[in-house]
């Protein structure tokens, strides 16, 4: 858990630095890179809910039934 905060504060982080460098230099490749890393942060947030939802619900449920 502590590692997922890590990754999560490090992407802010980089997001907000990218999005400066971009309105100081109006380069979009900073912009495009903010974008990536968004869509990264995202994406692993939804598979970390995924196997939330899944060990939350799913596998109790199976201990469960055995």
């Amino acid at each position: 858990m502590l590692i997922l905060r890590l990754l999560f504060i490090l992407a802010a982080l980089s997001i907000i630095l990218t999005g400066a460098m971009y309105v100081f230099t109006r380069n979009r490749r900073y912009l495009n890179l903010a974008w990536q890393i968004l869509r990264f942060v995202v994406f692993a947030l939804l598979v970390f809910a995924a196997l939330f939802v899944l060990e939350r619900y799913v596998l109790t449920g199976w201990r469960i039934l055995l």
